[in-house]
């Protein structure tokens, strides 16, 4: 391994998924036009979008904007067209703070201009009626809750609570639970030192998952401290969760619910970052080589064996680099960046 190349990589690609105190990387034009070309094409007109999520029904996706002034996008996805979806004229805010007792309040004008989003995911509800969780990084490191009207074209984001993270959790990603609680992966301290950085980009466990539940609070899960945990998924059933590792460049599967919890561990070869279900019921992580000539890299993984497929494996270039998230959007593969101002699009396989 390059060490020294690695070193010299950190500040263009952990630090920004670090969420620490140095500030998040500024959006802006990327180095080449937007142009469509062959079996490589484009969603134009992103900014930074880290994470996606298909919104029920297909139509729409939603987009994090892990730059500032930051938000909570929406794509369409029959012309590709993008909506600010929050903060904008349609979005309301409306505190349950029944539920979120601990919330201290809506997003003030400053926060909403300064919005830097990371993770985010969907839990489904009925008529349309959905609730979008999006981790937010900036006045206040938390967890924002929204209420989606889908039935509207574009969907309407109503902004319902939040939970701000204990110190000195640095939240990556959140996975919503039936009960309205939730799970988040504490990626990286805020505030980490240089040399403990690099301890977890070598493999050392320097964080955890957590569980929140109204009422309740946050408490970590046992089993599942990690090297740098990114993103994550969980089985249909809710007894499996499924974690990517981007500090040791890997992958877990851990049971719930069991004493001593059973973990199974992949190496990958590569920072693993989002973790998103594929049509098919394997799981497609993405993630970054650091090393030259760096790359983004995107694999299926079986649930149920582990196994590893290869999907994409593409050189970084002035058009698009850094891939951190994939989801399948019809016949087509989007692939999302913490840089850049576009989406990758490609074939599925």
């Amino acid at each position: 391994m390059r060490i020294l190349r690695l070193l010299a990589l950190v500040a263009a690609a952990v630090l920004p998924l670090g969420m620490v105190a140095q500030g998040p990387p500024q959006g802006g034009p990327a180095a080449a036009p937007c142009v469509q070309a062959g079996n490589t094409q484009y969603v134009c007109d992103q900014v930074s979008p880290e994470d996606l999520v298909v919104v029920p029904g297909g139509e729409w996706v939603v987009s994090t904007v892990y730059a500032r002034p930051g938000g909570v996008r929406l794509i369409s996805v029959r012309d590709k067209s993008t909506t600010t979806a929050y903060p904008s004229a349609t979005a309301k805010d409306q505190f349950d703070n029944k539920t979120y007792d601990t919330c201290p309040g809506a997003p003030s004008e400053q926060m909403k201009a300064n919005m830097q989003t990371h993770g985010a995911a969907i839990r489904e509800g009925r008529n349309n009626q959905h609730t979008l969780y999006v981790v937010h990084h900036g006045t206040r490191e938390s967890v924002e809750v929204f209420q989606m009207n889908a039935g509207l074209r574009p969907p309407v984001l109503t902004w319902i609570g939040c939970v701000v993270a204990p110190d000195p959790i640095g939240l990556n990603e959140v996975l919503p639970l039936a009960d309205g609680g939730f799970i988040a992966t504490d990626f990286m301290a805020r505030g980490i030192d240089a040399g403990a950085r690099g301890r977890a980009m070598a493999g050392e466990n320097n964080g955890a998952l957590y569980e929140w539940h109204t009422g309740k609070g946050w408490a970590k899960i046992p089993g599942s401290e990690a090297s740098a945990p990114n993103g994550l998924e969980m089985s249909r059933d809710g007894k499996t969760l499924h974690v990517a590792t981007w500090g040791d460049q890997g992958f877990f599967r851990l049971s719930l619910g069991q004493n001593p919890p059973k973990r199974d561990n992949v190496k990958l070869g590569f920072r693993a970052d989002n973790v998103r279900w594929s049509p098919d019921g394997q799981l497609f992580v993405t993630g970054q080589v650091l090393e030259q000539p760096a790359s983004t890299r995107i694999v299926k993984i079986h649930p149920d064996t582990l196994k590893v497929t290869e999907v994409l494996s593409r050189p970084n270039t002035p058009e698009f680099s850094n891939g951190t998230v994939t989801v399948q959007v019809g016949k087509e593969l989007w692939v999302g960046t913490f840089r850049g101002d576009r989406l990758l699009v490609v074939p599925a396989p």
